[in-house]
């Protein structure tokens, strides 16, 4: 009983809450309306919670502003406007905070067709460099809203909207409210999610400030099988929680003395861990012979108690540790005891899940120096926003940071702004970023002399100034052991003091590549070019030639990704312990990274038909692109004969167990397939239009297609990929490769790969979601998917074709454009294939036939008012 302590009775008077109210009113609140024009009135006082609103105009650098269409019925004015990011992957609200305080934030989101676009769209909300939620929209109708109670580590938040896909973040209001510091129990590493605040009431009301004076927003929630309890008399709620006391004046109890009172909410993942705050006050005037005494009982297993409210006065009960729940759903109830002559009560609770947020932000240090670099430059890249670091995938261009484990502040070592169109002289801020081994300044106009700093910072190996207008004399600490520099290109900089013009037999540049060095480079690039003209089949020889020397290192000598030991991958697989599957490449290992990362560690056999050179692609292809539906390389292996590709752990497995059923993969339902769906044809339209030179998967296929434990859709193995070398290069002459069943027919019979080979395999991997039948037949003379398709169809029922575990759970029009499209991917003839574009306009429409069918009764208004309330995650109550 003593791990689950929470009594809080009233340790002063009523008036003492009141004064608090007078003197900290909307104290230390951010609210801002988010695409309200900066010149308009601002502040305003929304009218039904006078709370201050301002203009989010000088809190973000970019952003467009918007309108939501006038015929929606939303007039609550900080919904009304929003601004939106069609430039950029990141954009970040950065917002003044104090270090160390809790606070609720909350961010409001309604799309209203502001654009006119009908496309509801969907994106990440990041809390500095963690992950906070999935925005949406299209999911869950025209409006959500995100509630996180959250303990900033620094002065500085950063609330940052991250696009995944084609659709574009938009952002309606962000509100942030300080909270009592000893209250609510945050985790180390993690925040508290808001998952529901409910008063159980009749009433239709929501309670907000000033009601409350923390500004939550509680719902109201009721059973027929309660029975409401009010009072009209003053309920003291002074404790540290201070629960309004609009709700602790109504309660609810069960009508049948003698059965509990159950609050239930559904839980489809038993590791998520929970926290519930409980709100008690007896407001029913007692006789004397009458007792009201409790325990509550969580998922079957007691809670705390017996417990008996106080009368007019707040108890709130809360566990120091999260819970988990069981079977689906949680469930809490409240079990009259022996003695007690009452059913028991409840008048208000709030239900939190567990976020972590373990990913440490920069170091301030650093975080302040590259700031006040880019101030002196006046930088204004849209994509220096948010963490500078961290996450890995959305690190400021032209940085690279100490790779380290998540709870160690990341540092800059990697600084380059070359050809950036810098001005003045060299920013002291830069000696500052103390950890930095590799600075470029390259190919811009800097001028004045180089400073004695840089000498200093012991840590540079490298520094690049060439191609500026510096002056005067270099520093003698420049000119240490072990420091490559680089100055050539500004004429009035000299290499002595005093500062003398230098003779033609003097070396201008202390460290320049040598002439020898040169002269070899030009001659590789005039072969090069001379064997590229003459004979282009040849230019795929010199590359191989080239990667079995140094190539290789060249290769995968970037910036973002890791490469480990042999010896380090042993460790990290513990020695190959857990194996996850088997493919063409070799075995798939289950891995950790940095103690905390899950990681698949792919090793290539002997066995193996695919080698170094199916190797050295996938490797080059993954460093060069980053996609949310491609799966991440993290790092990789090129050891000897020791080669190994560590990807990210995608905790459930691939699309094809979760058709069949079979390794532990669960039916998946038709919306969550068509979704799948679209995430796998934006991965593979990211390779076709999105890639300098555009790729070519080569196998698609739904083993092929890793589900993270969201369901989100990753392409995977990309050992076959082939790029096109030029824009006007459609189509290059290649071996045949794949996998059977989902090859082009016309690409096998003539040998002409293009990104339409795709699409093919594509259709393939969507009438195996549509039906769950196998590729290839073996047992039946109807051989291919497409022959049997093709033999259902001629029936024109529908319900033959698709799966049958979905137990027709599916819109009929949704299911038939789906299969449409997919023969028109399967077409024999490339020509009269769509494009992956196409594809994912068209399953577009798939799913907004589907979601009409869920969503039908759904009003736009009610949304609006309850925001991010969707009824399939209520708590419920019986």
């Amino acid at each position: 009983m003593e791990r689950y302590l929470g009594l809080l009775l009233a340790l002063f008077g009523t008036f003492t809450i009141i004064n608090i109210i007078q003197a900290q009113e909307q104290q230390g609140f951010i609210s801002l309306d988010c695409g309200l024009p900066a010149n308009e009135l601002s502040p305003y006082n929304e009218t039904s919670t006078r709370l201050q609103f301002y203009s989010d105009a000088t809190f973000i650098q970019s952003g467009l502003v918007g309108k939501i269409q006038s015929n929606l019925g939303i007039f609550r004015k900080p919904y009304t406007t929003l601004r939106y990011f069609p430039d950029g992957i990141r954009n970040c609200y950065n917002l003044n905070v104090e270090k160390g305080r809790k606070y609720l934030i909350r961010a409001s989101f309604i799309y209203g067709n502001y654009d006119s676009n009908d496309t509801k769209p969907v994106f990440d909300l990041y809390l500095g460099p963690n992950l906070w939620a999935t925005i949406d929209l299209e999911a869950t109708g025209n409006g959500i809203r995100e509630e996180i109670l959250h303990m900033p580590t620094s002065n500085s938040l950063k609330i940052c909207l991250v696009k995944t896909g084609d659709t574009t973040p938009l952002i309606s209001a962000l509100e942030l409210r300080p909270m009592e510091n000893g209250s609510y129990v945050i985790d180390q590493s993690g925040s508290l999610k808001r998952r529901s605040s409910n008063y159980l009431s009749k009433s239709t009301f929501d309670i907000r400030y000033s009601s409350d004076v923390y500004d939550r927003i509680w719902l109201p929630l009721f059973m027929n099988e309660w029975t409401e309890i009010s009072t009209d008399l003053d309920v003291a709620n002074n404790n540290i929680y201070g629960p309004p006391q609009d709700a602790l004046k109504h309660a609810a109890s069960p009508t049948n003395a003698s059965a509990p009172l159950t609050i239930e909410w559904p839980s489809s993942n038993s590791h998520d861990q929970y926290h519930l705050y409980v709100h008690f006050s007896e407001i029913q005037e007692l006789q004397a012979n009458e007792t009201r005494e409790f325990n509550m009982v969580w998922n079957g297993k007691h809670y705390y108690g017996p417990l008996a409210p106080p009368k007019l006065n707040v108890l709130t009960v809360f566990s120091e540790s999260s819970r988990t729940c069981g079977g689906g759903k949680c469930s809490v109830q409240f079990i009259r005891t022996n003695r007690s002559t009452l059913p028991p009560l409840l008048n208000a609770f709030e239900v939190f899940t567990v976020i972590q947020l373990s990913q440490s932000e920069t170091d301030e240090n650093d975080v302040s120096a590259i700031k006040s670099i880019a101030a002196s430059y006046a930088l204004s890249r849209i994509s220096w926003q948010g963490d500078p670091c961290v996450p890995p995938q959305l690190r400021w261009d032209g940085l690279n940071c100490t790779n380290t484990v998540a709870s160690i502040p990341p540092r800059l070592n990697t600084l380059n702004l070359s050809s950036s169109g810098l001005t003045g002289t060299i920013a002291a801020a830069l000696q500052n970023l103390t950890q930095l081994e590799k600075l470029d300044l390259s190919n811009n106009n800097l001028t004045g002399g180089v400073p004695e700093f840089l000498g200093n910072m012991k840590l540079l190996t490298v520094i690049n100034l060439s191609g500026n207008n510096l002056n005067g004399s270099l520093p003698q600490a420049l000119q240490r052991k072990g420091l490559e520099l680089s100055v050539e290109g500004n004429p009035r900089l000299c290499f002595s003091d005093p500062c003398k013009k230098p003779t033609k037999k003097k070396v201008v540049v202390p460290i320049v590549v040598s002439v020898a060095s040169a002269a070899t480079v030009i001659f590789v690039v005039v072969l090069f070019l001379v064997v590229r003209i003459k004979n282009p089949s040849i230019v795929e020889g010199l590359h191989l030639l080239m990667g079995t020397t140094s190539m290789a290192n060249v290769t995968f000598a970037n910036k973002k990704s890791r490469r480990f030991t042999y010896s380090e991958v042993i460790k990290m697989t513990n020695n190959f312990q857990r194996v996850l599957g088997e493919g063409g490449f070799g075995m798939v290992y289950h891995g950790t990274v940095n103690s905390y990362e899950q990681v698949a560690v792919k090793v290539l056999s002997e066995s193996s038909t695919q080698g170094s050179k199916e190797f050295k692609a996938e490797v080059d292809l993954l460093l060069r692109v980053h996609h949310a539906n491609l799966v991440r390389l993290v790092g990789y292996c090129y050891e000897g004969d020791k080669l190994s590709l560590i990807y990210e752990f995608l905790p459930n497995g691939d699309l094809k167990q979760h058709l069949t059923g079979k390794g532990g993969g669960s039916i998946i339902k038709w919306s969550v397939r068509l979704r799948i769906a679209l995430e796998a044809a934006s991965g593979l339209e990211y390779l076709h239009i999105g890639c300098t030179p555009p790729m070519v998967h080569r196998d698609v296929k739904t083993a092929n297609i890793l589900l993270d434990e969201n369901l989100k859709a990753k392409l995977a193995d990309f050992g076959l990929s082939r790029s096109f070398q030029s824009e006007g290069e459609s189509q290059v002459l290649t071996a045949i490769a794949g996998t059977l069943g989902y090859l082009d027919p016309e690409c096998n019979s003539s040998g002409r790969l293009s990104e339409k080979s795709d699409v093919y395999s594509f259709g393939i991997v969507l009438l195996e979601m549509i039906t769950n039948q196998p590729v290839i037949n073996q047992t039946s003379e109807i051989l291919h998917i497409t022959q049997w398709v093709g033999f259902k169809i001629s029936r024109g029922d529908i319900i033959e074709i698709m799966d049958p575990n979905l137990g027709k759970d599916y819109d009929s029009n949704s299911a038939w454009r789906a299969l449409e499209l997919a023969l028109s991917c399967a077409n024999p003839s490339s020509s009269k294939r769509p494009s992956m574009s196409q594809v994912i306009q068209e399953l577009k429409e798939c799913i907004v036939c589907e979601n009409s069918r869920v969503n039908d009764n759904q009003g736009l208004e009610s949304q609006a008012m309850s925001i991010g309330l969707d009824s399939s995650m209520d708590p419920m109550a019986r």
